[in-house]
């Protein structure tokens, strides 16, 4: 397991990137397509906006201030653990996590429900594709 984290954060020290399958790749697409629509002034999903997103706190449904970081902590590659349950949750990075993003109904899912949770309302495509490519392009921490 060593191993392969090492090798994983080698690469992803090179540049290596998760992609993601066509049916992920089609979802993004069209999230795109609905947020140029939404905003005309669109250009392309951005990191440094889905970080924000993602690590800005905010006070949630449930009356507590919260971000997606007081779950997934502030290193997507590694586990993190539901602050109302207290179940461990793989990490969120693909980059980490290949079982990550593989399925659209589950991403979808997820962002609705994480949203709610955070900002109780539906995030629009752009947030939810800034989101998206804040957590795909996130690196394994070097920890050697």
């Amino acid at each position: 397991m060593k191993k392969v984290l090492i090798s994983l954060s080698f690469l992803t020290s090179l540049g290596f990137s998760f992609e993601f399958n066509p049916q992920l790749q089609v979802y993004v697409q069209a999230l795109e397509n609905e947020a140029k629509k939404q905003n005309t002034n669109f250009k392309a999903f951005n990191y440094t906006r889905g970080e924000k997103i993602f690590t800005s706190k905010h006070i949630g449904k449930k009356g507590k201030l919260i971000s997606c970081t007081s779950c997934h902590t502030n290193d997507i590659t590694q586990k993190g653990k539901n602050i109302s349950t207290g179940k461990v949750i793989e990490p969120i990075s693909p980059n980490a996590n290949p079982k990550r993003f593989t399925k659209v109904k589950e991403v979808k899912k997820w962002l609705r429900r994480n949203f709610r949770d955070v900002y109780k309302r539906v995030g629009t495509a752009e947030e939810k594709g800034d989101v998206i490519t804040y957590i795909k392009k996130s690196k394994i921490k070097d920890t050697l």
